[in-house]
């Protein structure tokens, strides 16, 4: 077989692209959708193509199918989730003029324009761009979002250390490709197209295929796992000696995403591989992009993550290779490991005399809804206050350097715009996430963001009659198995069932057992649950929880100690 037929045609797109070009500036002057071959080398730019789903079976005037309607969410990257305040309140005001007058804050500390049809997009990534943030690499085969723990805390210096390696790896990371500035940055649609003029620059990382998937990083804090390091193709938890980072403890081979159809594909937790320094850090990342580059499956995409790369030949020789590529031996990881969670709500003391304020963001979707204005009141203390913010992993925003004579009139902002403060929400609520689903996921198979919010109300209830309110309890809901809202680790996954033999329109499977500080992978508890009988088919495991559990132990932890089988017998 001859190598060209070995690769998947995904592969044979981007080696052919002109580092990802292809055909979009030419594409970009015309109103219809962008081809095949295109959709899969716009996601490396930031972009991916969608359609209104809610709409897919309208009717023009005469009758006739509408056909789909074609629109785009742009993500912004944004290493560790900072954003100034103008950073902030620009993206507000794309999400008005380009999009569909919501932003939402995505699982991986970044910001996503949804609803923006394709003679806005230009627009859009420009003024995107103006703001000195990128859509570059927020998708696609490539190094996505670095991720951070966001707490800006002031009184040591390690967050402000964490804060600025993933800096470092992002920027090291990053594509070097030109397509970018020339394709959504100039001012000509098509300008520098002619592929007889096309200059190649050096991709020392990437070469001329990138990677054969998606690739995501984070750091961490053993005593804060909030980015979920164990989720992530490459983990760096820090290992902290007082007020100063001794190295960091390598993770590599975490992967949320499966296809049900397809027996061999696997959710994983990361594997503990060495530890490094924090000068070895950067080029250890190389390191291991380089060997996933070089020895990932470039046949099919469906087992083409790092998770499967180690899977098939064994931590110990993807160790010994990325030795190889860094040119030095690694120590084995230090004992250090995650210990806990914070999910950064509420008032907090920086440690400079200043305080921070994580505001609650339900599935990460900012908009004025009712009583709650969301984006309004978030538009109103940026614009009076100017501080910077903080995104976390769990969909949320976190104000940053306010002056403590400054809280009573913030506190009053918020009341007035329906905000409610931490007081005032359950862990279950502060602790819950959502992917978007429909109606703009093209891979969504059932409803998240629009759901969720009512199952949250539906078991507030609940654990109110147990009384169990104040139990820490982390629900993530997906609406298909790919898990971008990381369902497979927590005390309970909610993840959209595909549709079998009579259809499963609607319906869930029920994960238990894995917990908040996202160490574990849950197990099935049930299968095909309707999404009106999920808090009913939850309410039985919580109320054997209630009346067994240890004295402190939490319910991932119960599930994990009573087991699937147990847990399971319970619905017969």
């Amino acid at each position: 077989m001859s190598d060209e037929l070995k690769r998947s045609h995904v592969e044979v797109i981007k080696e052919t692209s002109h580092q990802l070009r292809g055909t979009l500036a030419e594409e970009l002057l015309h109103d219809h959708e962008f081809g095949k071959d295109s959709e899969h080398l716009i996601k490396n730019h930031g972009i991916y193509q969608q359609d209104d789903r809610d709409t897919r079976k309208a009717k023009n005037a005469d009758g006739t199918a509408r056909g789909k309607q074609y629109i785009f969410m742009v993500r912004t990257r944004i290493p560790g989730g900072k954003v100034t305040a103008r950073q902030f309140l620009d993206h507000l005001d794309v999400c008005d003029e380009h999009g569909n007058g919501t932003l939402r804050v995505t699982t991986r500390q970044g910001f996503q324009l949804h609803g923006v049809i394709k003679h806005e997009l230009k627009a859009a990534v420009k003024k995107i761009n103006e703001t000195l943030l990128t859509t570059l690499a927020a998708c696609g085969d490539v190094e996505r979002n670095v991720m951070c723990c966001p707490a800006p805390i002031k009184n040591n210096p390690v967050h402000d250390q964490m804060q600025a390696m993933a800096d470092a790896i992002a920027e090291h990371l990053k594509p070097r490709t030109t397509a970018y500035h020339e394709i959504w940055l100039t001012d000509e649609a098509g300008e520098k197209t002619n592929v007889a003029e096309f200059k190649p620059v050096d991709e020392p990382i990437y070469g001329t295929v990138y990677l054969p998937r998606k690739f995501k990083t984070a750091i961490a804090l053993p005593e804060d796992n909030c980015i979920d390091i164990y989720t992530q193709d490459l983990g760096f938890l820090a290992v902290v000696e007082g007020d100063r980072i001794l190295g960091y403890n390598v993770l590599v081979g975490g992967g949320q995403g499966k296809t049900p159809s397809a027996e061999k594909t696997f959710v994983a937790i990361a594997k503990r591989m060495a530890f490094v320094t924090p000068e070895q850090v950067v080029g250890v990342a190389e390191a291991i992009v380089k060997v996933q580059r070089d020895f990932g499956n470039r046949e099919d995409r469906k087992v083409a993550r790092l998770k499967y790369t180690i899977h098939n030949h064994g931590l110990a020789w993807f160790k010994s290779k990325v030795e190889e590529y860094y040119g030095q031996t690694l120590p084995e990881p230090n004992p250090v490991d995650v210990t806990d969670v914070d999910d950064h709500i509420g008032w907090h003391e920086q440690g400079d005399g200043l305080l921070f304020l994580g505001i609650n963001i339900e599935c990460g979707r900012i908009k004025d809804d009712g009583a709650l204005r969301m984006k309004t009141g978030l538009r109103t203390l940026l614009q009076k206050y100017g501080m910077t913010t903080r995104l976390t992993a769990l969909q949320s925003v976190i104000l940053c350097d306010i002056k403590p004579a400054d809280k009573p009139e913030i506190i009053r902002i918020l009341s007035d715009h329906g905000i409610k403060q931490d007081h005032e929400l359950t862990l279950l609520r502060r602790y819950s996430i959502a992917c978007p689903a429909f109606p703009t996921c093209g891979l969504s198979i059932t409803e998240s963001e629009r759901a969720l919010p009512g199952i949250i109300d539906e078991l507030d209830l609940e654990m109110a009659k147990l009384g169990l309110q104040h139990d820490r309890i982390a629900v993530h809901m997906t609406g298909c198995p790919n898990g971008c809202a990381r369902p497979y680790t927590p005390d309970i996954g909610l993840v959209g069932k595909q549709a079998g033999v009579g259809g499963a329109l609607g319906k869930y499977t029920i994960y238990l057992g894995g917990n908040a500080q996202g160490t574990r992978l849950a197990y099935i508890y049930q299968d095909a649950v309707p999404q009106a009988e999920i808090v009913s088919t939850l309410a039985v495991a919580l109320r054997f929880y209630k009346a067994n559990r240890l004295t402190g132990e939490s319910f991932g932890d119960f599930c994990h100690r009573k087991g699937q089988s147990e847990l399971q017998s319970l619905q017969i």
